[in-house]
């Protein structure tokens, strides 16, 4: 195993809104870098123009589209997911075939629960309760009416056991956008971001937040 496999992943932040394609395509070559031992693993935090993306259970039923926003087979696992500004993207490309502090190689649903672990703990510093919900993936905000909105979305697609795709926290998206798709198959429930919630909180203020309860869940 080498040292690169062995250090911690590299934090790299977007400084402007990336195109859906170009991110795929770095992803790929990352992935393909970390299998080959000539990069090490890396996290990286983006932020999109607005844009549908089509996981591997998406129903075409689910995507109305009013706006005529761009839409991508994503190729990760799921259904409907929105991406747009004010919303942080955090790829998440890790080597699966090794532990990650106490999340055991070769796990997915360990690797799931601590990326859900994560965001909570993210929303935790800004004193706000995210929560599980069985059958129902993302974290969701309990509302004082007994409606529940999703806040994140967790998307993750493995290549070898070298993890990609990942997690997207909504910190003042244009949630109108949201009404062009049912997201993740789901009617019942709303969606919402921390302004929403009354935390006026900036893309970078939410970056400070994912780095620092990242330790806690993965270790290094």
């Amino acid at each position: 195993m080498s040292d690169l496999t062995l250090s911690a992943p590299e934090w790299r932040i977007a400084d402007g809104p990336v195109a859906y394609p170009d991110a795929i395509a770095a992803m790929q070559a990352r992935v393909a870098a970390i299998r080959a031992g000539t990069a090490g693993e890396q996290v990286w935090l983006v932020e999109h123009p607005p844009l549908f993306t089509a996981g591997t259970s998406a129903d075409p039923a689910d995507l109305s589209n009013p706006a005529g926003l761009p839409t991508y087979a994503a190729g990760r696992g799921g259904q409907w997911t929105y991406h747009g500004p004010g919303q942080r993207t955090g790829y998440v490309m890790l080597d699966l075939t090794r532990p990650h502090g106490p999340v055991p190689p070769r796990d997915v649903r360990e690797f799931v629960w601590a990326l859900e672990e994560w965001l909570i703990r993210a929303l935790d510093r800004f004193n706000l309760r995210g929560e599980r919900r069985e059958g129902r993936v993302g974290i969701w905000i309990a509302g004082r009416d007994g409606r529940e909105n999703k806040i994140a979305a967790i998307g993750v697609r493995l290549t070898r056991w070298v993890s990609w795709h990942g997690v997207a926290l909504n910190v003042e998206p244009n949630l109108a956008h949201f009404d062009g798709i049912v997201p993740c198959g789901i009617r019942e429930h709303g969606v919402t971001s921390l302004v929403d919630q009354g935390i006026p909180a900036t893309l970078e203020e939410a970056d400070a937040a994912l780095m620092a309860a990242w330790p806690e869940v993965f270790g290094a």
